[in-house]
């Protein structure tokens, strides 16, 4: 009797059960009522955060400018009206449904997409962050309503306490490192997008190679997974989600449990990253909200749909995805960020 109150404290164990009362993935795929309201939810508050973007993409306070980026310039998009720009929503939309279920991708790897096709920092990375904070926080709730987690407050369940180990240490490693980088340092953000590839591809590895073992519950180790998700979240919008869940999987969570946690910490640590940029805006820093309402369009049924999949697909078949995709993710980042190398190395 003991050992199952102590279960029933983790947060995971209604997963497990799920996969126990509908044995086949058709079963888990029929959704219920709640299940229906709750998606419905989601859209509604993403649908609203679409008409925020739309009034913030007009450049309607000092800071907010329309960056002369490669893209803007190319593209004619120079002027305050807002625009839907569609080759981004159809690749935030793939980005955002794999983050959603697998717990990681969107920044990692849409951002460096982003450079590539011309965008600058300022007007990717804020917006990222806004759009992972909400997508997070809604996502967490989500979560929850599909089975995939228990949040549990009396008595705390260790998947709360987890997601304030996690939130607490991601957000004083984002402020320093938006601080340092954006407003002190000046780093070259390729060097830094080299370093996070690597750290993605050794995650995923190791992840890969570890994924069939059960490992033994230890949440210290999280804190300084955490604080090194939060140092690249601050630094280039990604790296966060991959960080965090691989790390999560390292230290014991079961992997559907581990999603449902990434989601709601990375939206957590993202809302605190959006109130250190609007900080840094009253000393001289300006952004660009070009991209906001084309991100939230993506998101709308995306961050909906995956949670639902998390759902569905069971525990084992997820632990082979997550890490693959890792892999992925930082093969993406590499094929990305390596003309700048070659250049930077070529002087």
């Amino acid at each position: 009797m003991e050992k199952v109150n102590i279960q029933k404290q983790m947060g995971w164990e209604v997963a497990r059960n799920l996969e126990k009362e509908k044995e086949t993935i058709f079963e888990r795929l029929v959704p219920e009522w709640r299940h229906l309201r709750a998606a419905l939810g989601g859209i509604v508050v993403f649908f609203m955060v679409f008409l925020i973007g739309i009034w913030l993409a007009g450049n309607p306070f000092e800071p907010t400018v329309r960056i002369q980026s490669a893209y803007s310039i190319a593209h004619g998009l120079t002027g305050n009206t807002w625009h839907i720009i569609w080759s981004v929503v159809l690749l935030a939309a793939f980005f955002e449904f794999m983050d959603a279920s697998a717990g990681m991708g969107f920044g990692t790897a849409l951002t460096p997409i982003l450079l590539v096709l011309g965008f600058d920092p300022r007007q990717i990375v804020p917006v990222v962050m806004i759009q992972q904070g909400v997508a997070g926080l809604v996502g967490a709730f989500l979560h929850r309503e599909f089975e995939n987690v228990e949040w549990k407050f009396s008595p705390m369940s260790e998947t709360v306490k987890l997601s304030l180990i996690i939130s607490l240490a991601g957000c004083a490693a984002v402020c320093l490192s938006i601080v340092g980088v954006y407003k002190i340092l000046h780093v070259d953000k390729v060097w830094i997008k080299l370093y996070v590839a690597i750290l993605l591809l050794m995650m995923g590895f190791i992840s890969v190679f570890q994924s069939r073992k059960e490992r033994p519950y230890r949440p210290g180790k999280m804190i300084g997974w955490a604080a090194l998700a939060g140092f690249n979240k601050g630094v280039g919008g990604g790296g966060y989600g991959p960080v965090v869940t691989i790390g999560g999987l390292l230290a014991g969570v079961p992997v559907k449990s581990m999603l449902a946690v990434t989601a709601i910490c990375e939206g957590a640590v993202s809302t605190f990253a959006i109130i250190v940029w609007i900080a840094l805006l009253t000393s001289g820093v300006q952004i660009d909200y070009m991209l906001l309402p084309s991100m939230m369009i993506a998101t709308m049924f995306s961050a909906v749909a995956a949670p639902y999949m998390t759902r569905v697909f069971p525990e084992k078949l997820w632990k082979i995805i997550v890490p693959s995709y890792c892999i992925i993710v930082a093969v993406i980042c590499f094929w990305n960020i390596a003309p700048g190398i070659i250049k930077k190395l070529a002087g």
